[in-house]
């Protein structure tokens, strides 16, 4: 018999921890090699973690809701291989002389400890690691500090628990409780001695008022948000404390777009298995609009913005539960229509079936948001952080409309749409933001009815 330690794994470039949702196994169950062990989550989508050995469930290191770093071990499994050497090595060990007629040097502690706990010497090298070189921080640790004015040279003070040393989330929320609490610590003026206690009396009495229960009058049902809508929410609150929101709208004839579509969607179904949505044909519109002006797809990072060459479209979906979430179309500008027909179809499944990746949610440059599916005809998005845009796409509808010709204005029906674009106005202004948004619209009234897909 051998142990085989299950590692939490690395679940997206950003990411550095994980909570645990909930145990599929406990000590003593059989387990089978890809067997779902545990659901996790992160700050962007929830997974499941598989057994990486055939066996039996000896220890499990963490308990439910609790948050794990990656690349820690959360559970030892027994497996049927057969340690011929290190079992009596280990059965050895307590006959050797040394040990027993004297005080065990130093050397032979650590080493029954590193039997005993073989993931020891993997934390002691990650501290190592973490004390030389460049630290990394999440972009979630990096927006908070910026949301708190925590500069780069304080950021690299704060202790980190995270791995290989890294600054996680509890650990810059516990820098800011303390350091919001360190000036009251400060000793009063002489002159002041005798007011300051009767404030410092005061203040813990505020802070603890809105733990008193509330009550609701009249007839309610009060719902416990779940984990995923309160992530949102922090989410919607800190995009709106970091970016300067402004919203721009055009109305967009889509007629083209929309006949074209009607004409080769089956065909299209047909030919590559897949179906045709408007989804990738927004897209194709975004990335042609981007290429003409890159900084809509960047970033901010305290007075620089970092303008990103790859462009990467998040699509935002719903899911059955209600909640919304984000999967990311990786340099999308390196497909065609089909690609991107491809990309979307597989990643709204996978969204719907809970089957998305942390790295499906990762890196994304630009959001398209189409709030038509539910039969708005316009929003105001809020910026995904840390992107610096949002393009919301609103319900097409047909309207009797001025259409101007050369033999002069006539109204006919046409299929129109309206686009909001709504952008961090701390680098993009109203004029660049209009443009950008109006060349959007270019691309789509300007749809080639004659194309091939």
């Amino acid at each position: 018999m051998s142990l085989v330690d299950l590692i939490l794994p690395r679940l997206g470039e950003s990411i550095v921890e994980a909570t645990i949702l909930r145990w599929h196994k406990k000590p003593g169950d059989k387990v089978a090699m890809d067997e779902s062990v545990l659901d996790i989550a992160t700050d962007k989508v929830d997974s499941e973690v598989p057994s990486t050995a055939d066996g039996i469930i000896t220890e499990v290191l963490y308990k439910e809701n609790d948050v794990v770093p990656v690349g820690a071990v959360i559970a030892r499994i027994e497996t049927n291989a057969e340690a011929a050497i290190a079992t009596p090595a280990s059965a050895s060990a307590p006959a050797s002389a040394p040990v027993v007629t004297q005080p065990a040097p130093v050397e032979h502690e650590e080493a029954d400890v590193l039997e005993e706990v073989p993931y020891t010497p993997e934390e002691k090298e990650a501290t190592r690691q973490a004390s030389s070189g460049v630290r990394f921080y999440s972009p979630l640790v990096l927006n908070i500090a910026a949301s708190e004015g925590i500069s780069m040279s304080e950021l690299e003070n704060i202790a980190g628990t995270g791995q290989d040393g890294r600054v996680s989330k509890k650990d810059i929320l516990n820098y800011l409780k303390n350091r919001k609490v360190a000036p009251a610590v400060v000793a009063p003026a002489p002159s002041q001695a005798a007011a300051r206690p009767s404030q410092t009396e005061v203040a813990p009495m505020a802070q603890s008022q809105p733990a008193v229960p509330v009550s609701y009058s009249g007839n309610v049902e009060i719902v416990e948000m779940d984990r995923m809508r309160k992530m949102i929410a922090k989410h919607m609150i800190d995009s709106q404390n970091t970016s300067a929101h402004v919203t721009s709208f055009v109305e967009c004839d889509v007629t083209n777009m929309v006949l074209w579509r009607e004409k080769i969607k089956k065909d299209f179904e047909k030919r590559e298995g897949e179906k045709l949505t408007f989804t990738p044909l927004f897209i194709e519109a975004v990335i042609k609009s981007i290429k003409k002006y890159p900084w809509l797809n960047s970033s901010v990072d305290g007075e620089k913005i970092i303008i990103k060459k790859d462009i990467n479209i998040g699509m935002a979906t719903a899911m059955p539960t209600g909640n919304l979430i984000v999967p990311v179309i990786k340099s999308a500008d390196q497909l065609n229509l089909t690609g991107l027909a491809r990309r979307v179809n597989f990643l709204a499944n996978a969204a719907r079936n809970n089957k998305l990746k942390p790295d499906d949610t990762a890196d994304g440059t630009f959001t398209l948001t189409n709030v038509g599916t539910f039969g708005s005809i316009m929003g105001t998005p809020i910026i995904n952080q840390p992107q610096v845009a949002i393009l919301a796409v609103g319900a097409i509808k047909k309207r009797p409309v001025v259409v101007e010709s050369e033999q002069g204005d006539s109204i006919a029906i046409r299929h129109m749409m309206y686009l909001s674009l709504s952008y961090d106005h701390r680098i993009i202004d109203g004029a660049l933001g209009a443009t950008f948004l109006n060349a959007v619209s270019k691309e789509l009234e300007n749809f080639d009815i004659n194309r091939s897909w």
